[in-house]
């Protein structure tokens, strides 16, 4: 009977052990994994070679599909990098989110980090937020937008890339800015206004201020809902969804959303990209 209760006893031990020792492998490997994410540079992805060179002169094309693609073709390496980085950026996000839930805090080194997206995507002055709120917020804000949406709404906005705003200072998305000399000065600006259009040193700021325009600014708040609907649903976050979320784009409205949802259906054979 002794023998039996001492082998009992080993038994349920071993057991015991074991599953701590994988409850405690789990969490280290969870432990591991989210503090590898957030300690990679991923805040940084070096530069394209192309984009500071100039843009080039799309009014060259006789053909009109030729320009097209070259419009595409131009764009589209700049527009995978800056949805390259906000993807990383995200991972850390959710990393940070995941971390937070379990500890309740960040070490310093995350914190940092926290910090420097918040900073980032518009959280970093508002005080009334706790971190959980500004963790579930970033998961919203920090998201890939489809490549077809930007490479439509650029064509838009630039006439195909033929705009003095495009060729001289690399706006193709209409971006303005408020200082004086930051921009080119719009020959229709009503007057008593202040603004300018902006004018960016490469293509890679110019990018990444639409796509951090888009993914902060209040006016584009239904996009990132419905991005977010999307996710959640487990459902393929598409360019003509998020379309309907760029009313505020431009004074034309619903008018806007129409005629970008007509570019996507009339060139998503000349784009190398899913619309």
């Amino acid at each position: 009977m002794r023998d039996f209760i001492k082998i009992s006893v080993v038994t349920l031990a071993v057991v015991i052990s074991t599953i701590v020792f994988i409850v405690l492998l789990q969490q280290f490997k969870t432990k591991d994994v989210a503090e590898d994410i957030i300690s990679l540079n991923g805040l940084h992805i070096a530069p394209l070679d192309s984009s500071r060179k100039a843009v080039p002169n799309f009014s060259d094309y006789a053909d009109v599909i030729e320009k097209k693609q070259a419009f595409f073709a131009y764009l589209q390496p700049e527009i995978q990098r800056q949805n390259e980085i906000v993807l990383k950026e995200r991972e850390m996000v959710i990393a940070l989110q995941a971390l937070f839930l379990k500890q309740q805090e960040f070490n310093k080194h995350q914190k940092a980090v926290f910090k420097k997206l918040a900073k980032k995507y518009q959280f970093s002055s508002d005080k009334s937020l706790s971190v959980e709120q500004t963790l579930e917020t970033l998961v919203r804000r920090v998201d890939t937008i489809p490549e077809a949406l930007i490479l439509v709404q650029a064509a838009n906005e630039s006439g195909w890339g033929e705009s003095r705003f495009a060729q001289k200072g690399y706006n193709f998305f209409g971006l303005w800015c408020f200082k004086k000399g930051c921009g080119f000065v719009p020959k229709q600006r009503t007057d008593g206004a202040e603004h300018e259009v902006a004018r960016f040193r490469d293509l890679s700021h110019a990018v990444m201020t639409y796509v951090r325009n888009i993914n902060r600014h209040y006016a584009y708040k239904d996009l990132r809902v419905i991005r977010q609907i999307l996710r959640e649903a487990d459902k393929p976050v598409t360019a003509r969804a998020l379309a309907v979320g760029l009313s505020s784009y431009s004074e034309r409205g619903q008018e806007y959303i129409d005629e970008l949802l007509s570019m996507l259906r009339v060139n998503r054979k000349h784009m190398e990209t899913e619309s």
